[in-house]
């Protein structure tokens, strides 16, 4: 008698044991879920969101790092923490600053992501980071990594997107992203109500209060980047949904693949470019 063993797989939707043979999952119903095509490295979400998280905070450091590197001579060195280790405003450029100049002269559409992983300062990405490491925990556990990663990337393409329409010149940081994780998370608070939903909603709002007042203490901070990701944040956590009303789905775990292959060539040829600049232009 042949040995015959059964191939079983995780259904790239409800995440259900099932045969790899099902024609449907008897769990959630989606068809075919061993095709390549949805049961993948994208749409099978990130294994350990939490890794997630520190990659991202990676890339960021390591952009960062990049736009010392790319020119040390120009780097600010002086004691003053604002302008300690900042890189100068050509590199930034050349990296995929965004704003009118960039978009406006030279047709660059792609720096709306790129700008995302710029930072002008240590204590610019610092704080940056911080902020996204504590909101990405709280907006993965209420949409998911997918969700929240398709979030963060959205939000900072339209915050960008909208700071460029009120005519700022040239713009860096994650921030725009960064708000977009407090406009998903002020929604998801309001939406769900009750003890904890009140008092998240009354935590996220402090955060909103406080960039406001921050945007109009501190001169060269990009309010409208900020205002936009808030308010595409909330319209992205309304359109996509969160884990209690809505399990992450093949949908989402789409979309974020697509930000995510998108991030990864705006910036190997954000990098790339710049290289051959230095080196031969």
């Amino acid at each position: 008698m042949a040995n015959y063993q059964r191939q079983s797989i995780l259904c790239p939707n409800c995440r259900k044991l099932i045969s790899a043979s099902e024609a449907k999952c008897p769990y959630c119903g989606i068809t075919k879920p061993a095709s390549l095509l949805k049961n993948n490295v994208w749409t099978r979400g990130f294994r350990d969101p939490s890794k997630f998280i520190k990659l991202i905070i990676s890339v960021n450091v390591g952009m960062y790092l990049l736009s010392i590197l790319f020119d040390p001579r120009s780097t600010g060195l002086a004691l003053h923490p604002l302008v300690f280790l900042s890189p100068s405003d050509s590199i930034l450029s050349l990296l995929g600053a965004t704003g009118t100049i960039p978009i406006d002269q030279y047709h660059r559409y792609w720096t709306l992501i790129s700008a995302c992983y710029l930072h002008g300062g240590i204590l610019h990405i610092f704080f940056n980071m911080a902020a996204f490491n504590q909101l990405a925990t709280v907006a993965n556990r209420e949409f998911g990594v997918s969700r929240m990663f398709a979030i963060y990337t959205l939000s900072g393409i339209v915050g960008y997107w909208i700071s460029y329409l009120a005519g700022v010149h040239l713009t860096i940081g994650a921030s725009a992203s960064v708000c977009g994780l407090v406009g998903s998370i002020l929604y998801y608070g309001k939406s769900r109500g009750g003890v904890y939903g009140k008092q998240l909603y009354r935590q996220i709002a402090v955060w909103v209060v406080f960039l406001f007042i921050f945007g109009l203490v501190v001169p060269g901070i990009n309010n409208w980047g900020h205002g936009g990701g808030i308010l595409a944040g909330i319209i992205f956590g309304y359109l996509l949904g969160y884990q209690e009303k809505k399990r992450e789905n093949f949908f989402h775990r789409t979309l974020a693949g697509v930000c995510l292959i998108g991030t990864v060539v705006v910036l190997i040829w954000a990098v790339s470019t710049s290289a051959y600049y230095l080196l031969f232009g």
